[in-house]
């Protein structure tokens, strides 16, 4: 039988691609050869007349905080495949170093928000480090297409394909494919050459991360998870927290007000730490110490400003503004960091720390009124409406008659509904740890988005679950030896914090994953980076969870301690529910 031409070519590419150049490799014909057969996973099949290749020579690998600003040249290749029995096409991107800097590494990169990707910002950090690394769009149409996008067929109708490719599916199959391409692209044998796998993103694609470490435990060596957005309906429905505690107390503050009480907050706490620096490292400590109450009666004045939909969330224009900080306003802000609880004071979840920005109790001026009035959360009010009423809704039009309670039956709805695609929290990560798998999970202390007890409640599920018989420091010391938590101090949600120049941002996770993986040099901290402020470009190492930060003055870097009483206040008991929340 006369075998198809990509077959063909392969069989006289084999034992030569290691002297081979990018432009040897860069065209359609090659990759073509080096497509993974249709068998890699059951149920596929690969379009290899949509193969489009090109070489991208000496450009910028952009402004990220995530790699370093450096010149790269790699092989652009996009091709789709399709599940058979069903009429889609599935895209895929891959960014292919040149066969000189290639390090037998493979990496998948996950999204943000409702996208299943981001683009080409996290593809150049594996292209610096020698990996192939790639995205997916899921099927959704389009690599700028959303989930939300083709969720729906119809108001009532949900798309259950894009749901479970959002979910887990469709980062699995970038995975899978991704890493047999890349062996055939680079002829590695599957038992004489270790390809390292790896996965890299942050909220969105943190939880991304966490639906491959939790359902396909053999299939990455190392995985960077983010800020998570697991727990997603708690998660999401917690985003409407804020805005019920602002109606249900009958306030809603000027935005210059909650910038006040936040700016006073981060003044009282930045020396907990041990260190004035404009950063509160120890939020733990903020929420023992700090009396809330003690910014009552201060003066606050903002100028006027325009609308600013470069920023997220967008902010509507504001006047100019000039007051005093009002007990109500400490009640609010008071109430929403204290976390979402039903009418009976039982508690349903966790709000963020003191020092994050309260950009869900964000208010709207109106014009008309001269009032400032309610902004409800895009991005609960867009869960709600189109993922728990399955109406083609970007947000809700109201929250009249929106209690505690009915947040509470938001946040069950959601979670019996997408147990099995979208909540992500299975604690048992056994076989991943069995196959020798480094996870390196980091969140930003001051997370405005997702409040950053998620990630150390997930932990500690992990902990107690697989090593059930230890003590705490025991099971904490067995559990670090694979999995790692990083609270990173002046950090928001994946990105720095502006209210915290002098914050640190992790800037070498993946070369530090690659050396814990490849070299078994273990992060017993984390390198962190000041990306702005006064001490800019100078590094400092974060302390692994569950140790905190302390420092001792003059200029000594800080301690790692442990503290227990630091530590209660990170547990919460979520006993509106009669079965565990991990």
């Amino acid at each position: 039988m006369r075998l198809p031409l990509w077959l063909s070519f392969l069989a006289t590419i084999t034992g030569v691609i290691q002297a081979a150049t990018l432009q040897d490799v860069c065209t359609s014909s090659y990759i073509q050869a080096s497509l993974p057969q249709n068998n890699i996973i059951l149920g596929i099949t690969i379009d290899h007349s949509s193969v489009q290749a090109n070489a991208v020579t000496n450009i910028s690998a952009g402004t990220s905080n995530d790699y370093p600003n450096v010149t790269i040249t790699f092989c652009n290749v996009t091709f789709a495949y399709s599940h058979n029995g069903r009429n889609d096409r599935v895209q895929l991107r891959y960014y292919v170093p040149a066969p000189s800097n290639f390090k037998n590494r493979y990496l998948s990169t996950g999204g943000g928000g409702y996208a299943i990707n981001s683009g080409a910002r996290m593809l150049p950090g594996g292209v610096v480090n020698g990996a192939v690394a790639g995205i997916t769009d899921g099927g959704f149409g389009a690599f700028t297409t959303n989930f939300n996008q083709v969720f729906l067929l119809a108001n009532g109708a949900i798309n259950y394909q894009p749901l479970y490719m959002f979910g887990y599916q469709g980062i699995q199959e970038l995975t899978v494919i991704g890493k047999q391409f890349t062996k055939n692209l680079f002829n590695i044998s599957n038992s004489n050459t270790k390809l390292y796998a790896y996965y890299q993103g942050c909220s969105e694609g943190g939880r991304e991360g966490w639906s491959q470490v939790q359902r396909f435990g053999d299939e990455l060596d190392g995985a960077i998870t983010g800020a998570p957005a697991f727990r997603f309906s708690h998660q999401q429905v917690q985003h409407l927290w804020s805005n019920v505690v602002e109606q249900t107390l009958g306030y809603y503050p000027p935005s210059c007000e909650l910038d006040k009480i936040l700016n006073e907050t981060l003044k009282a706490c930045d020396p907990y730490d041990g260190k004035t620096d404009g950063v509160v490292a120890r939020t733990d400590l903020c929420k023992l110490n700090f009396n809330l109450n003690s910014t009552i009666g201060m003066p606050y004045s903002c100028p006027a400003q325009p609308a600013n939909s470069m920023i997220f969330p967008a902010t509507p224009p504001y006047p100019a503004q000039n007051g005093t900080v009002t007990a109500q306003g400490v009640a609010v802000v008071r109430e929403i960091i204290d976390g979402m609880h039903d009418l009976e004071g039982q508690r349903v979840y966790f709000s963020y720390q003191p020092s994050a920005s309260l950009a869900d109790a964000q208010t709207a001026y109106n014009t008309q009124t001269n009032k400032w009035e309610l902004s409800i959360s895009g991005l609960g009010g867009q869960f709600v409406g189109e993922y728990l009423y399955l109406l083609n809704e970007t947000n809700l039009p109201t929250l009249a008659n929106v209690t505690y309670d009915t947040l509470k039956e938001w946040v069950t709805l959601g979670w019996t509904r997408y147990e099995d695609s979208l909540q992500t929290t299975w604690p048992d990560l056994t076989p991943f740890n069995v196959a020798g798998g480094k996870v390196l999970h980091y969140h930003g202390e001051s997370d405005n988005s997702i409040p950053t007890a998620s990630s150390v409640r997930y932990w500690e599920s992990v902990r107690q679950v697989m090593y059930p018989n230890m003590t705490y420091n025991a099971s904490a010391a067995a559990l670090k030896e694979w999995y790692k938590l990083f609270l990173v101090p002046g950090m928001a949600h994946c990105s720095p914090d502006p209210h915290q120049p002098n914050g640190l941002y992790p800037s070498n996770n993946l070369p530090t994953l690659i050396n814990w993986v490849e070299q078994n040099v273990e992060p017993v901290t984390l390198n962190g980076t000041h990306t702005s402020g006064q001490m800019a470009g100078q590094t400092e190492q974060v302390c692994a969870w569950p140790l905190r930060p302390l420092y001792g003055g003059n200029g000594a870097a800080p301690q790692c301690v442990y503290d227990q009483k630091s530590i209660d206040t990170w547990h919460y008991d979520l006993n509106a529910f009669k079965v565990p929340v991990y």
